[in-house]
């Protein structure tokens, strides 16, 4: 999975329409293969956009919680003790 979508699911509060755009769009670019599309691409590229946007906003809708919602201040916290766990062996000194 790209590291740059974020888990979206059972989040408080909810998640934001700015928080499924960005989603979709980094989805889009991934499959895509690029971060912009060419000038013949972009409206089929808008349009995915859109439409993985609104079948996020559905498939959200229709999750049920396997426990209670977490913060996105829990999420970042959880991501960087992650990231120095995985570069704390990593000699950043070169």
């Amino acid at each position: 999975m790209c590291r740059s979508i974020k888990r979206l699911h059972n989040l408080t509060p909810m998640a934001t329409e700015t928080e499924i755009h960005e989603a979709a769009l980094q989805f889009v670019r991934k499959i895509y293969g690029s971060t912009k599309p060419t000038k013949s691409n972009e409206d089929a590229f808008s349009k995915g956009v859109d439409e993985i946007a609104e079948a996020t906003k559905r498939l959200l809708g229709s999750f049920e919680a396997g426990g209670p919602a977490v913060t996105r201040d829990f999420l970042r916290q959880r991501q960087k003790q992650r990231f120095e766990k995985r570069t704390s062996g990593i000699n950043m000194e070169s």
